[in-house]
C-alpha cells in the first residue's frame, strides 16, 4: 500500500512545487501553495520525498482558482503558479532566486527588486505545442507534468495572445494536410509581419500546398524534416528582430533598457554583448563615443544584427567562449545566455583577463546556471539583482546581475 502522510507546506521551490517536511526530508508537492496543508501520496528519496496531493485540508491565504480550464483538468505542464496569486508568485520567484544564490553561489544577495510584468494574461507571442497523429486524426497540445509522454487536446491558453491562438486553430482545422509523421512539434510566433510557423519532424510533405492554401494567415511556414533538411514551405513572412526576441513584449523592452542603462553607467568605451541575438540589448549600447562588439553563434540573428547596428558596432558570429580572449579589453560585457548558462571558459577567459572589464551584466532565464556562472567568478562582486517577471503564471523568471571587480 502507497504512503501516506499530510504535510504543510512552507515555500515554492524552483520549478513551481511546493515545499514541506515530514520527519526532517523535504517533501516537494506540485500545485500546492504556501499555507497549504495537504494530505499527499509520498515516494521517498535518498535525500526528498516527492508528494502528489489526494486532498487539500486547508487552504493557504495566496491559493486561488486557476484561471485555464486544463490546469487541474488535464494536469497542464505549461504552467506551474496559477494557484497562486500575483503577489505570491513574486514573492515565489524572489525566494527562488535568493536561495540559488546562497546554497549555489554562496553569496547573500539581500532582497533583490521584483519588476511585474504589465501583462499577467495573454503575454506570450509564441506557442509551441506537441502535434500526435491518433486514431482519429491529429491531436495538438501541451504536455501533462505528471506524465511527460501524455499530451492533451488544447482548448485554450490563457497567457497566449489571441492571435497565436487563432493562428494555431487555422493549423489544427487544416491538420489532415500535415507532413506524414506520427508525431511533430509545432511553433507559433507573432511577428511584426503577422504569424510564423515552423515545424519539425516527419520526412515527406505531399499535402505542403494544400496546407498552404487552407492557413492564410500564415505569413511564412518553415518545415525541418528528420533528415535534417530545411524547407522554406511560404516564404512570405517577414521574420525581423522581433522573432529572436523575449515571448512577452510587454516587458521585454524594460529589461533591455535596464541591463543597457547598467552596461553604460560607468561611461565604457568599449563594449562586448555576448550571446547578443540579434541586437535588441546591442542597439541600445550604441553611441557616438562608443565602439560595440556583438557575439552571437545563430547566423540568423547575426543577420539581422548586422542589418540593425550603426557602422560603428561589429557583429561576430561564432561561440562565445571561442572569440572572447579575442576581443577583450572591453569596459563592460554584457552576457545573455541560454538557459544552461555560459560556457565555463567564458568565467575563466573573464578572470583571467589582464584588464578585467568593469562591469559585467548577465541576463538569465535560469536562477540556478546564474548562481552557478557568478560561483565561478570570484574576483566579481554581485553589485544588484533585478528580477523581470516575464512569465507570470509560470515558475520561469528572468534576472539581470550586475557585477563589478570585488576592489571597486
Amino acid at each position: 500500500m502507497a504512503e501516506t502522510a499530510i504535510v504543510r507546506i512552507a515555500s515554492i521551490a524552483a520549478g513551481g512545487a511546493g515545499v514541506g517536511r515530514l520527519d526532517g526530508l523535504a517533501v516537494f508537492v506540485p500545485r500546492t501553495a504556501p499555507g497549504d496543508e495537504v494530505r499527499v501520496s509520498l515516494r521517498r528519496r535518498a535525500r526528498h520525498a516527492e508528494g502528489r496531493v489526494l486532498g487539500l485540508l486547508v487552504p493557504g491565504p495566496s491559493r486561488v482558482s486557476p484561471t485555464c480550464r486544463h490546469y487541474e483538468r488535464d494536469a497542464c505542464g505549461g504552467c506551474q503558479l496559477q494557484h497562486l496569486d500575483y503577489s505570491a508568485q513574486l514573492e515565489a520567484k524572489r525566494d527562488v532566486v535568493v536561495q540559488a544564490f546562497r546554497r549555489i553561489a554562496r553569496r547573500e544577495v539581500g532582497v533583490p527588486d521584483v519588476v511585474p510584468s504589465p501583462a499577467r494574461w495573454q503575454y506570450r507571442n509564441k506557442l509551441t505545442l506537441t502535434l500526435r497523429r491518433a486514431s482519429h486524426g491529429w491531436v495538438g497540445g501541451l504536455r501533462r507534468y505528471d506524465d511527460p509522454d501524455a499530451i492533451f487536446a488544447l482548448e485554450e491558453c490563457p497567457i497566449t495572445a489571441d492571435g497565436v491562438l487563432a493562428a494555431w486553430r487555422e493549423l489544427m482545422a487544416a491538420a489532415a494536410w500535415l507532413p506524414e509523421a506520427g508525431e511533430l512539434r509545432g511553433m507559433i510566433r507573432h511577428t511584426a509581419s503577422g504569424a510564423v510557423l515552423h515545424l519539425t519532424g516527419g520526412v515527406s510533405w505531399p499535402g505542403a500546398s494544400e496546407f498552404v492554401a487552407s492557413c492564410p494567415s500564415l505569413e511564412g511556414i518553415t518545415w525541418a524534416d528528420d533528415r535534417g533538411a530545411a524547407h522554406v514551405v511560404r516564404a512570405g513572412g517577414t521574420i525581423g528582430a522581433d522573432s529572436f526576441a523575449q515571448v512577452n513584449m510587454s516587458l521585454a523592452g524594460a529589461l533591455h533598457d535596464h541591463a543597457a542603462s547598467l552596461a553604460l553607467a560607468r561611461g565604457p568605451e568599449r563594449l562586448i554583448d555576448a550571446y547578443g541575438g540579434s541586437g535588441a540589448i546591442a542597439r541600445r549600447l550604441q553611441g557616438p563615443d562608443r565602439t560595440l562588439v556583438l557575439i552571437e553563434l545563430d547566423a540568423a540573428a547575426t543577420r539581422v544584427a548586422r542589418a540593425t547596428l550603426g557602422p560603428a558596432s561589429r557583429v561576430v558570429t561564432a561561440r562565445v567562449e571561442s572569440v572572447l580572449a579575442d576581443e577583450l579589453p572591453a569596459d563592460a560585457v554584457v552576457l545573455n545566455p541560454p538557459r544552461a548558462g555560459v560556457d565555463v571558459r567564458v568565467c575563466h577567459v573573464l578572470e583571467q583577463a589582464a584588464a578585467r572589464p568593469a562591469t559585467l551584466v548577465y541576463v538569465s532565464c535560469d536562477p540556478a546556471t546564474l548562481a552557478r556562472d557568478v560561483a565561478r567568478l570570484p574576483s566579481y562582486r554581485v553589485a544588484s539583482l533585478t528580477l523581470f517577471d516575464m512569465f507570470p503564471q509560470t515558475a520561469h523568471v528572468e534576472v539581470v546581475c550586475e557585477l563589478v571587480p570585488e576592489a571597486a
